[in-house]
């Protein structure tokens, strides 16, 4: 499944803090559906992600109803990426 959509980076100040983009309701009940055939525990996701040039590897996190897309510092940094700004991200579930 491949799955593409906006969203903005938001920051979260937890005892380990990280930056996320919030999956829209729509993606993230199609995520729901399959939920059960890949997730690994937990309810996490394991996904390929891309914003612009940068690639990698994470797994999505279920969160309020939704899933939430981990972007690393790496990530942030080679696409110049501020809480706030609205990117497009695609995942590919594996």
């Amino acid at each position: 499944m491949i799955l593409e959509f906006e969203g903005e980076v938001w920051h979260w100040r937890g005892p380990a803090p990280y930056h996320f983009v919030t999956v829209p309701d729509e993606q993230s009940a199609d995520l729901r559906a399959i939920a059960q055939a890949v997730t690994y525990g937990w309810g996490m996701i394991p996904v390929r992600a891309r914003i612009g040039q940068t690639e990698w590897k994470t797994s999505l996190f279920p969160k309020d109803g939704r899933y939430i897309v981990p972007i690393r510092d790496s990530v942030r940094a080679a696409e110049r990426l501020q809480v706030g700004d609205r990117v497009t991200l695609r995942l590919e579930v594996r």
